[in-house]
């Protein structure tokens, strides 16, 4: 019963992690479409407007 438990908590554990890196690495993502003078859509996509010339 006790190994069970040690798994699930590992697993647990993990799925915290990733989720955690996920939303770091949106973060990191905003801050550099901001840089690039982009917008930041809700989607999480970056859109930077060009013009040809």
């Amino acid at each position: 019963m006790r190994v069970i438990f040690r798994l699930i908590r590992l697993v647990a554990l993990c799925l915290v992690a990733f989720v955690t890196g996920i939303f770091f690495e949106r973060a990191h993502q905003q801050d550099l479409c901001k840089q690039s003078g982009g917008t930041w859509a809700r989607a999480g996509v970056c859109a930077v407007e060009t013009t040809n010339g």
